[in-house]
């Protein structure tokens, strides 16, 4: 009996296309599923929140007139003078502004710093010990669980008024969230130089320090930099609670209505974000090699 070689190989372009379109009907489906549920989720949630959308079109136009009442007036044939009213209290303020930076690094330093060493014990393919990553990853995502304010408030509650406050809660949050950026860095490296290390008796250690840091630093320095930035508007919030900086002159003049004052430190926060945002970019290209690209 002869088999039709045409024959079998429309059989098989049959099923193969069959094949083809369940999978695509099924895809399809779970998308189509998951929009549902996100549109639920959606719904859901501005139930609860009572939102109301009638009421943020009507507030919207007051949400642009605050941003013009908080500006001053600045004339052309007094420019300079208008200004040097505006910024009347600039030395207090730039020092403050200072105290902010110098939170959000200290912070950011101690929290890398704790981060750093931790990440490797949750990284499921250089660290065996199950009971102890399962310890460390859980007091990783309770520091990065809690806002950073609350811990500020704590903080303050427990020290008092301060800057210190504001660096233990940025440091812990920083700890968290870096904790977990750094272990999904190490667990995506290649691992034959680590176990090339170890087949010629390298210690834990020295395969960190010679097999993994060297494939994962410039991802390290980069996600630092950008938890710095981040770090620096987190310090200015928590002024807020009284833990230190700007945040505190800044919450005094919105609650006396000192329009003009608020503009003024609200520039100077974002320009002192601009700077850094700058500044860092430039250093992480560096670090990547992407300089002159």
């Amino acid at each position: 009996m002869t088999v039709d070689t045409a024959d079998v190989t429309r059989q098989r372009a049959i099923l193969l296309l069959r094949d083809y379109k369940a999978a695509v009907r099924s895809k399809r489906i779970r998308a189509a599923l998951l929009a549902a549920a996100v549109l639920i989720c959606a719904v859901a949630a501005a139930w609860s929140g009572e939102v109301d959308v009638k009421k943020f079109v009507e507030g919207l136009p007051r949400f642009g007139s605050y941003f013009r009442d908080i500006m001053p007036t600045l004339r052309p044939a007094t420019f300079w003078s208008d200004v040097a009213e505006w910024y009347w209290n600039f030395s207090t303020w730039i020092e403050l502004l200072l105290e902010t930076l110098l939170v959000a690094y200290v912070g950011t330093l101690t929290g890398a710093t704790v981060g750093f060493a931790l990440c490797f014990l949750t990284s499921a393919n250089i660290f065996r010990n199950h009971a102890v990553s399962f310890v460390v990853k859980r007091t990783l995502e309770f520091c990065r669980t809690v806002p950073d304010i609350v811990f500020a408030l704590l903080f303050v509650y427990a020290i008092g008024l301060g800057p210190v406050p504001g660096v233990l809660a940025i440091a812990i949050h920083t700890v968290g969230a870096l904790g977990k950026q750094f272990a999904e860095v190490v667990e995506n490296i290649d691992l034959k130089p680590v176990e090339g290390l170890r087949s010629t008796g390298a210690n834990w250690v020295e395969q960190i320090r010679f097999a993994v840091l060297p494939q994962v630093m410039s991802n390290f320095v980069s996600y630092v930099l950008l938890r710095f930035e981040i770090n620096v508007r987190g310090a200015t919030v928590m002024g807020f609670v009284g833990a230190g900086g700007i945040g505190k002159e800044l919450l005094s003049s919105i609650r006396q209505f000192y329009y003009s004052d608020v503009s003024a430190i609200l520039l100077m926060v974002i320009a002192t974000v601009f700077v850094i945002d700058l500044l860092t970019e430039r250093l992480r290209h560096r670090l990547l090699g992407l300089t002159g690209h």
